[in-house]
């Protein structure tokens, strides 16, 4: 059985610590507002490297559902090597929303302040060392940066589903349409005021995540034209960006706090 109170994992929250949480908030203490910066952010990011990963290795890189149709068409066709390769796309996804709901779980038995950190900060390195070293990749064996590509987008999806209760999915479209669909027309059958805010507030968070996911792939277009696999680098920079952006933004807030305080004590 493992062991979490180790010296290892009081190192690592101690690193992890650095950072304060990416999104304190979880599940129904969220609102409205947190969910439509995490779903900006994260859909530029998963829209950006659809698009860039798309370019570099003709592969979709942020969901697994055209990789089954391929994998079941190869094992039709008897080609087991190319059936096997669809495979591992669909298992590095899994793999990633596998490790990021195991590292979620290990860090919150010890401080659950912290508990989405550290997939953030995966993704953000395997993001800027595919975008640092593609060229070698792509010369070795450019599935490997699909693979690469596939397992960050899980990490991702994983992450943000986890956050948000399943209000959020940034890394691929189908789902979104399919609920906006139907809550566009709830709209017409719905008259309450309470539900007509629910479903309007929900609406706008949906359309926002496919309005930044299509921003996102039209940089990852741009960027690629430009500087090629690079583009990645952008998008780890976004990412330790808004963990840098959190942690300033909370410690504010806590010296705000603690001046309201202070001046209480004075008076």
């Amino acid at each position: 059985m493992l062991n979490i109170n180790t010296h290892n994992l009081n190192g690592l929250i101690t690193l992890l610590q650095i950072f304060t949480p990416l999104f304190r908030h979880q599940g129904k203490t969220r609102t409205l507002g947190h969910n439509l910066k995490i779903a900006s952010l994260l859909s530029f990011v998963a829209g950006l490297v659809n698009v860039a990963g798309f370019f570099a290795v003709q592969r979709l890189t942020t969901n697994v559902t055209g990789h089954f149709a391929f994998f079941v068409d190869e094992v039709f066709k008897l080609n087991f090597w190319q059936g096997f390769i669809y495979f591992l796309y669909i298992f590095f996804f899994f793999s990633g929303s596998f490790v990021s709901g195991m590292l979620t779980e290990w860090v919150a038995r010890k401080n659950e302040r912290i508990m989405y950190v550290a997939p953030v900060i995966i993704e953000s390195v395997l993001l800027l060392l595919i975008g640092i070293f593609y060229r070698e990749l792509i010369k070795s064996n450019p599935d490997l940066i699909a693979f690469g590509l596939l397992f960050a987008m899980g990490l991702q999806n994983s992450l943000v589903t986890t956050i948000s209760n399943a209000a959020v999915r940034t890394t691929h479209l189908t789902g979104l349409f399919t609920d906006l669909g139907i809550e566009l027309a709830q709209l017409f059958f719905y008259k309450t005021a309470e539900h007509k805010r629910k479903l309007s507030a929900s609406i706008k968070l949906r359309l926002t995540i496919i309005s930044f996911f299509f921003l996102g792939g039209i940089a990852g277009g741009v960027l690629y034209v430009n500087i090629n696999l690079h583009a990645l680098i952008m998008a780890s920079l976004l990412l330790i960006t808004g963990l840098i952006y959190d942690h300033v933004k909370f410690r504010v807030i806590q010296l705000r706090r603690k001046y309201r305080s202070d001046e209480g004590k004075d008076d």
